[in-house]
């Protein structure tokens, strides 16, 4: 059995997702969803619910017990040194447990068999490129667009369309989320449009943004641009299904917008995300990025 930890919002639910279901896949083994993050959220994290509900992927829910059973007891609020010092005579932990080491790719992952208990970030595409049919069929939406919604399909997919992602919201609400991740520049944003509008004839941008007053305020473009702010937080996943509907990308540091840009079916994409994802220009993001995406 594989079993995840899901936690943090939609793009991040969709990266544990994927690598889990990448494992299941070639160990034939099921695939079970720890939910338990969602009901217990830590401390000053931003407060998140479940959505992969919206995509066609696996839904089984792992039951307390079998939590239990592959990760072992829950120490995570314990002491440091107490959780030190059990780690070190190896009580309460269990071969199963597979917690994420550093933030890039972890080529060991992909050799694991037998039960396992995922915990982490997973964000890389190499964790599950080798299933990425299954992926990109697994995070088909299964609910219908509303009128509204499959009109702006329809002319996103009838245009030069290039999606714009400004992520504000936690990032400039929240301290520290903030201080973790850092705000995208306007500098990042300012050299991708000119990127694009160099490149393509008649681009027209569609912002997608938790802050489009802030928005329509500080991108300007000499071309079309469409803000869009009907759909809102609780119906996140429209956005994302409008967003890989485009068939250019200018992503955040966001793994929303990261998923939008990959679920493009375009083969002839231009996707431009920024060199720099998190504030600690420490973390190690080669990884993050597929290697025909553009970093600015």
């Amino acid at each position: 059995m594989v079993i995840v930890k899901l936690m943090g919002g939609l793009g991040n639910q969709m990266f544990q997702y994927a690598v889990a279901r990448r494992l299941a896949h070639v160990n034939k083994a099921p695939l079970k969803l720890d939910l338990s993050w969602f009901e217990n959220i830590p401390h000053g994290d931003t407060c998140r619910k479940y959505e992969l509900h919206v995509f066609e992927c696996l839904q089984d829910v792992a039951t307390p017990e079998e939590v239990k059973a592959l990760r072992g007891a829950d120490i995570g609020k314990w002491p440091k040194v107490a959780k030190s010092f059990l780690k070190s005579i190896g009580l309460f932990t269990n071969p199963a447990y597979i917690k994420e080491k550093f933030f890039h790719f972890d080529p060991e992952l992909l050799g694991l068999s037998g039960d396992i208990y995922l915990d982490g970030f997973w964000q890389s595409a190499k964790y599950f490129e080798d299933v990425e049919e299954i992926i990109r069929a697994d995070f088909t939406i299964r609910l219908a667009q509303d009128p509204l919604n499959n009109e702006l399909g329809d002319t996103i997919q009838s245009c030069e369309s290039v999606s714009i992602h400004v992520r504000r919201g936690d990032y400039i609400n929240d301290e520290k989320t903030g201080c973790f991740h850092g705000i995208t520049s306007m500098d990042y944003y300012n050299a991708a449009i000119t990127e694009v509008t160099s490149r393509l004839h008649n681009p027209h941008f569609f912002v997608f943004s938790d802050d489009s007053s802030w928005a329509k305020s500080n991108l300007t473009v000499d071309v079309p641009m469409t803000c869009l702010t009907h759909n809102g937080p609780e119906n996140g996943y429209e956005d994302l299904r409008l967003m890989s509907l485009c068939k250019h990308h200018i992503i955040a540091n966001s793994s929303f917008s990261w998923w939008g840009a990959w679920l493009a079916n375009n083969h002839t994409k231009m996707v431009f995300a920024p060199k720099r994802w998190f504030h600690n220009p420490g973390v190690n993001t080669d990884d993050l990025i597929p290697g025909n995406w553009i970093r600015l």
